[in-house]
This record gives structure tokens, C-alpha cells and sequence, in this order.
């Protein structure tokens, strides 16, 4: 029971997943249509195939390595899944618009500095990185939090870069 239970919270996750891939499309078409530049074009297949593998790996690894849930790993995770989805939609609001699964920027408008990005830089991306290990540990997928993890590191290495050139980029452009 605790199986389906879990599969339906990761059902239910990347069904979220979908909701922000119809908004990131439809915030692209406002960015590129207002001369929005897009970086990073490279990386981004292997993001998407990076983030269905998580979806994937949790359900597989729950029902094929038969994992428990042990309540005092999955409870706690469960409430880090839960609280990184209030922070992501909170990211969401507050880029409004500008707010892309893609790196994508519009010269001439500012850095956001309100809402989690008064504390961090890339609260998103803390966000994932949070996720990536509390969803699977919520039902001790532990195969496919440390795969997620390493490969996670990896590309958001080369993703923070590729935004922070794009950035530098954009404001470079307003200054020239």
C-alpha cells in the first residue's frame, strides 16, 4: 500500500512538472518576443532527460528493490518535498513572466531581488537539489537520490554558468 501511495506522490509530482513546462513555453513566447536571448540551449535535453529519470528511478527502484518506508526517514522527506514545492511556486510568482525552465533573458530588465531571491541567488535551484534527494528517500530510494544527486551537481555546474554568461551578456548589451 505504502508503494502506490508513494507512486501516486510522484505521479502527482511530475504532473506539477507538466503544469510548469506549459507555463515555462508560454513565459518563453513573452521573453523572445520582447528579445529575449536564449543560452544554454545545449544543456537543456539532458536536463529533461535528468528530471523524467528522477520521476522514473523513484517508482522503479520502490517496486523493483522492493524499498521500505521507514517513517522516520520518509516522513521527514515527505515534509521537504512538500515545503521545496511551496518554495518553487513562491520562485514562480515571484519571476512572474521571466520565470523559464529555459535560460532565457530579456535585456534590459533587472535582476529580481524580491521574494527568495532577496536570499539566495538561485533559490530554484536549491529547491531542485532538495527535491532530488527527499523525493526519492521519502520511500529510501537511495539508488536513485545519489545518481540524481552526482549527475544533478554536474549539470547545474554547467546550467549556472551558461545563465551567468547570458546574464553578464544582457547587461553588457544595456551598457554598450
Amino acid at each position: 500500500m505504502s508503494a502506490l501511495l508513494y507512486t501516486l506522490l510522484v505521479v502527482a509530482v511530475g504532473v506539477e512538472r507538466l503544469v510548469e513546462v506549459t507555463i515555462s513555453r508560454r513565459n518563453a513566447a513573452w521573453a523572445l518576443a520582447r528579445g529575449g536571448i536564449e543560452a544554454g540551449r545545449g544543456h537543456y535535453p539532458a536536463m529533461v532527460v535528468l528530471h523524467t529519470g528522477l520521476l522514473v528511478g523513484c517508482v522503479a527502484e520502490v517496486w523493483l528493490a522492493d524499498r521500505p518506508f521507514l517513517p522516520a526517514l520518509g516522513w521527514p522527506m515527505l515534509g521537504l518535498v512538500l515545503a521545496c514545492q511551496a518554495v518553487r511556486a513562491w520562485c514562480v510568482s515571484t519571476l512572474g513572466r521571466r520565470w523559464n525552465t529555459r535560460v532565457i533573458v530579456v535585456p534590459g530588465l533587472p535582476l529580481v531581488s524580491s521574494g527568495p531571491y532577496r536570499f539566495l541567488r538561485h533559490p530554484n535551484y536549491v529547491v531542485v537539489v532538495i527535491e532530488g534527494l527527499a523525493l526519492p528517500l521519502v520511500h529510501t530510494a537511495w539508488i536513485t537520490a545519489a545518481v540524481f544527486t552526482v549527475a544533478n551537481a554536474v549539470l547545474l555546474t554547467v546550467r549556472v554558468r551558461a545563465e551567468r554568461r547570458a546574464l553578464d551578456d544582457a547587461a553588457g548589451t544595456v551598457a554598450a
